[in-house]
């Protein structure tokens, strides 16, 4: 099997990677600077989104693509200029990735192309499926519903997308180690109400679900990549304390948040409950469906 991967080089493309090299695929990293990409018998780089390149040239014999490419969200205060990034990014990549389908001869099977669970807005009250459907008008809300329609073209062509809709992913990079450094410092305790619900997933976990849904052929559209044990912000924080034995004490009020992260603070003040139902109903298995085997794992 070939799959190409936008997005490749980072938290979780690079756990895809390893699973992908142990079950001995061949992948293509889509990247602007192939010079960064170690290359090996597996591993080839392709270049892509600048004036010389012609990755189609290099894919005919693409089986599957995967599409993490975007800007983090999780950066920075989201400015009007970074906003504007966020967006930009993912839909010129997922437009790239529509053309080269399009002039491809031999069309791949599967797109499979990340999402957020930020597509079913806020709520600390609701609980949310793949059957859900978004009346949410926030940034992120509007950033995956755009993203995801021009996902979707691809069906114009024969094949079969699948929207990877991400909770927060635990592991080693993404958002946990800043949310973990509170709790190393002793000042670790409860984010704003500690009611907004944290729908959570680990990074080996994530990327063995993609694999699962590229050799699922009824698995189409969203897919939420969570597990079936979201919690609320008060009792995550204390399973972080109790992996790292430091005390949950220090609340951290809403205000203080609004004040450092600006509009960002609002995926943490407020959350949502998502439940992977498409995921267990296609039977589906979690090798961390514990939320503190998954922070031991990440934080040990």
């Amino acid at each position: 099997m070939h799959i190409a991967i936008a997005g490749g080089s980072g938290f979780v493309g690079q756990e895809l990677q390893k699973q992908l090299l142990e079950a001995n695929v061949q992948i293509s990293i889509l990247t602007r600077s192939p010079e960064k990409i170690q290359t090996n018998q597996q591993i080839r780089a392709v270049k892509w989104l600048t004036e010389d390149s012609k990755p189609e040239e290099e894919l005919e014999s693409v089986d599957v693509i995967i599409n993490l490419a975007g800007e983090s969200i999780n950066s920075g205060r989201w400015t009007e200029q970074r906003k504007k990034r966020i967006l930009h990014s993912r839909m010129k990549a997922t437009k790239e990735i529509n053309r080269i389908i399009s002039v491809l001869q031999k069309k791949p099977e599967v797109l499979i192309n990340a999402s957020a669970v930020g597509y079913y807005g806020m709520s600390e009250t609701a609980t949310f499926t793949e059957d859900s459907q978004s009346n949410a008008t926030d940034f992120l809300a509007q950033v995956v519903q755009h993203w995801e329609k021009e996902a979707k073209k691809v069906e114009r062509y024969g094949v079969r997308p699948v929207f990877v809709r991400l909770g927060i992913v635990l592991g080693k990079g993404g958002a946990l180690p800043l949310m973990a450094l509170p709790y190393k410092l002793f000042a670790g305790g409860t984010v704003g109400s500690g009611r907004q619900w944290l729908s959570w997933i680990h990074v080996s976990d994530v990327a063995r679900l993609m694999i699962y849904a590229i050799h699922n052929q009824d698995i189409s559209g969203p897919l939420n990549a969570t597990t079936n044990t979201p919690l609320q912000m008060r009792e995550f924080g204390k399973a972080i304390g109790h992996v790292l034995k430091r005390p949950h004490w220090f609340p951290v009020p809403s205000f203080m948040m609004r004040l450092l992260l600006g509009e960002m603070s609002n995926m943490i003040l407020s959350g949502q409950k998502v439940l992977p139902q498409k995921a267990l109903e296609h039977g589906f298995t979690y090798n961390y469906p514990n939320v503190e085997a998954a922070l031991e794992k990440s934080l040990r």
